[in-house]
């Protein structure tokens, strides 16, 4: 399904769960990987002096140290790596979101696969905060392939999911990503779950007679938008609900022991302070027991032999 995967990372304990699925992944799908790490940021305008992302130090950049770095990342994936010969380990120097971006263009990659997660020891709103405005949500925002963020053990491999959720919002991005779901579901066999939730924001206090009108509205547009366009998959349940979005997601999300959450990262620009606090795709990631792969564009979405949905605007 994914002829080349790049697995961003900081080739540190905080990406451990995002990487035991990067080379299950690549294994399964005998898939070119490229492990992908940006050890440091320009200090200063096009000086070589450069601080490490990890460490906070500042060094000088040369050919040693670059050959350092990946020799550490090949000893610190060493016993993933094992019996891999496609996997390529590379690394460079600059903004992380923008490196990564451009090495996934370079590299026509099929998939990106991140951590959600820079400092374990970050809690409550820094931790929030820190996800908000860190290298995954930008890479999310912009890629031009899916982008799988693994922010927890994930406890079944791809091959071996059994329950897919796609929530969608019934955009343009979210009808991609139900392309992709849906054809990720009938690849691997297993049950798709079409998740709308129905926001009732400032109609809080909206009667029963208001949010019953929504639903049915809803229902119609997962029906002309998504099940005309299953094919023949039928392996699929449709859940309505009202409330707010990501904690319905995520509630019916382990009532259903999903293994993966699908959904369209917000593409709009929007204020900082809006985003850490608005983001529904963020607060799933953040909180999410299982993997959440984002989708915003139809590039590399087109996995198996179904066509795109006819009903995309």
């Amino acid at each position: 399904m994914f002829e080349k995967i790049l697995f961003a990372t900081s080739a540190s304990a905080t990406c451990d769960d995002a990487a035991r699925v990067a080379f299950e992944l690549s294994r399964k799908n005998k898939s070119r990987l490229n492990v992908f790490h940006v050890f440091g940021l320009p200090t200063r305008g096009f000086g070589l002096t450069f601080k490490d992302v990890r460490t906070g130090e500042e060094t000088e950049v040369d050919e040693n140290l670059v050959s350092l770095v990946k020799e550490e990342m090949a000893e610190y994936y060493e016993k993933l790596a094992k019996d891999h010969p496609s996997c390529v380990f590379e690394t460079t120097t600059g903004v992380p979101h923008t490196e990564i971006l451009r090495k996934a263009r370079k590299e026509d990659a099929s998939l990106i696969i991140m951590g959600a997660h820079t400092r374990p020891e970050d809690v409550g709103a820094m931790r929030h905060r820190v996800i908000a405005g860190s290298t995954m949500q930008k890479v999310a925002k912009s890629a031009r392939c899916p982008v799988l963020v693994v922010s927890r053990p994930c406890v079944t491999c791809w091959s071996y999911f059994a329950n897919i959720v796609v929530a969608t919002d019934f955009s343009k991005p979210a009808n991609y990503a139900f392309q992709f779901a849906r054809n990720v579901a009938k690849e691997i066999g297993c049950r798709l779950h079409i998740f709308h939730c129905v926001d009732l924001g400032g109609e809080a206090e909206a009667g029963q007679a208001y949010i019953e009108q929504q639903l049915a509205e809803a229902q119609d547009k997962v029906q002309e938008k998504y099940i005309a366009n299953m094919g023949d998959f039928d392996n699929y349940l449709v859940a309505l609900r009202e409330g707010v979005p990501h904690v319905e997601v995520l509630k019916y999300a382990r009532e259903n022991k999903a293994d993966l959450i699908v959904m369209a990262h917000h593409t709009r620009d929007v204020d900082p302070e809006q985003a850490l606090l608005g983001s529904t795709i963020e607060q799933v990631i953040l909180r999410s027991a299982c993997p959440v792969l984002s989708v915003n564009h139809p590039d590399k979405v087109d996995v198996s032999p179904y066509g795109p949905p006819r009903a995309h605007e």
